[in-house]
C-alpha cells in the first residue's frame, strides 16, 4: 500500500488549503479513512475520519473549519481546511482505520501570522 499526501503549503492566518491523499489499490474504497497531523515536537494526533458509508467525525479543533471527503473512483481522500490558525501548522498525514503499517511522507502545512 502506498499513501501520497499533497496540497500543503504556506498560508496566512484565516486562509484555506485543500489536502489530498492518493492511496494505492482499493484502500480508500475498502476502509474508513482518516487524517492525522504532527506538529514540531509533538505527537501525531487525529484530525478527522470518514467511514465507508460517508459518516464523518472531527476533533474539536477541526469541527466547523475542516471538511473530510473521499472519492473512491479517484482513490483520493481530501481535507478542506478553512480559517486556518497558526496552531494548525503541522505535517498532515492520511491513513486507514485501523491504521496501516505504512505512512506516507505527509504534506507540510504552515500558517503564518
Amino acid at each position: 500500500v502506498q499513501l501520497v499526501e499533497s496540497g500543503g503549503g504556506l498560508v496566512q492566518v484565516g486562509g484555506s488549503l485543500r489536502l489530498s491523499c492518493v492511496a494505492s489499490g482499493s484502500t480508500v474504497a475498502d476502509n474508513d479513512m482518516a487524517w492525522y497531523r504532527q506538529a514540531p515536537g509533538k505527537r501525531r494526533e487525529f484530525v478527522a475520519r470518514i467511514s465507508r458509508s460517508g459518516y464523518t467525525y472531527y476533533t474539536a479543533f477541526a469541527k466547523g473549519r475542516f471538511t473530510i471527503s473521499r472519492d473512491t473512483v479517484e482513490k483520493t481522500l481530501c481535507l478542506q481546511m478553512n480559517t486556518l490558525k497558526p496552531e494548525d501548522t503541522a505535517v498532515y498525514y492520511c491513513n486507514a482505520i485501523p491504521k496501516l503499517s505504512v505512512w506516507g511522507q505527509g504534506t507540510q502545512v504552515t500558517v503564518s501570522s
